[in-house]
């Protein structure tokens, strides 16, 4: 029962598993990936906005999936995020649709303006 409770305040904690795992493959990583794993993955906490947790764990575990195979196969961190590693990031993200928390805000945004156009009435 008090797990219920928990995860109704917090979300489901066998996301919160996942997303650790995730996070650990990352830390296993070598140099250079390590680094570059962990900035991409502070990267899409800031940016990526997902607000579904199944969204974001498999987001998160793929990019592992990404990091993990360069590692193995000896790729360049150059030739995976090319010359622009913010517009890698973010088409990374967005290939990961779902609802963002900017989403919700223009959501609230438009709500506000209306019910003030309303009352000017």
């Amino acid at each position: 029962m008090a797990a219920k409770w928990i995860e109704l305040v917090t979300g489901s904690l066998e996301q919160k598993k996942q997303y650790k795992q995730a996070k650990a493959r990352l830390d296993a990583l070598p140099e250079p990936y390590l680094t570059v794993a962990n900035a991409f993955n502070r990267y899409f906490m800031y940016y990526g906005g997902v607000t579904e947790g199944e969204t974001m764990v498999q987001m998160f575990s793929d990019l592992a999936d990404l990091w993990e195979r360069a590692a193995i196969d000896g790729t360049p961190v150059s030739e995976i995020v090319g010359e622009d590693p913010i517009e890698f990031a973010e088409s990374f993200a967005q290939a990961y649709g779902g609802k963002r928390w900017i989403d919700k805000e223009r959501g609230r945004l438009n709500e506000a303006v209306n019910k003030a156009k309303g009352l000017e009435s």
